[in-house]
């Protein structure tokens, strides 16, 4: 049993790296063509949410933690769905390609979740980028409040990475070339978007809406 288990980590890894020559950090912002939100795009149960269960907007963030134009977008979006909570709903899915520590960072934040901390290790994590180690990982959590040795078990134990894995395959699917990548409503933009663009859109689907 602990053979496969050990099998399973290696070939998600190697997944991970084989994804990696060909993904990078998005560095500008382009709207691709519009399409309806195909199931794998929205993700599953599994997928941590925040906002409207109700929305007339859904975003959907592809994300690496590690990611420097996530980092510089993710205080915008966190900001944004805040401020229209009864209209949007934002979900975070994982697409853990830019260093070999990316994985584990996306494991991290879902054990957090695992006792209700997900959002709060999310900005964490991106608050204090450049984690590479497990180490501090566990003192990052310790940060927030939360039971040590429940996070420790689930992190320790790779608990949720078949869920990361679920994400990434997802991302490949859907040929995501760089994070972040966001869907809105169907729409596909790359980069770090601008707050003022992020707005802009938002406003005119509500229009239409």
């Amino acid at each position: 049993m602990v053979f496969i288990f050990l099998s399973a980590i290696f070939a998600f890894l190697l997944l991970v790296m084989d994804i990696r020559q060909d993904a990078g950090s998005g560095q500008s912002t382009h709207l691709l063509a519009s399409a309806k939100m195909p199931a794998k795009i929205i993700g599953t149960e599994k997928n941590y949410w925040t906002g409207s269960a109700d929305p007339k907007i859904t975003i959907v963030e592809f994300g690496d933690f590690a990611c420097h134009y996530c980092q510089k977008s993710f205080s915008k979006i966190r900001e944004i769905s805040r401020n229209n909570s009864k209209n949007i709903k934002f979900i975070f899915r994982d697409y853990p390609v830019i260093s070999e520590f990316s994985p584990r960072l996306a494991l991290a934040a879902r054990c957090a979740g695992e006792q209700g901390l997900f959002w709060v290790m999310h900005d964490k994590l991106f608050l204090n980028q450049g984690i590479k180690d497990d180490e501090n990982v566990l003192s990052l959590f310790s940060q927030i409040g939360g039971d040590q040795e429940r996070f420790q078990a689930c992190y320790k134990n790779n608990k949720y990475l078949p869920d990361v894995e679920k994400d990434l395959l997802d991302g490949q699917a859907l040929s995501i070339s760089g994070t972040p990548t966001w869907f809105i409503n169907g729409q596909r933009l790359e980069g770090d978007v601008p707050y003022e663009y992020f707005i802009n859109l938002i406003n005119n689907i509500l229009k239409i809406n």
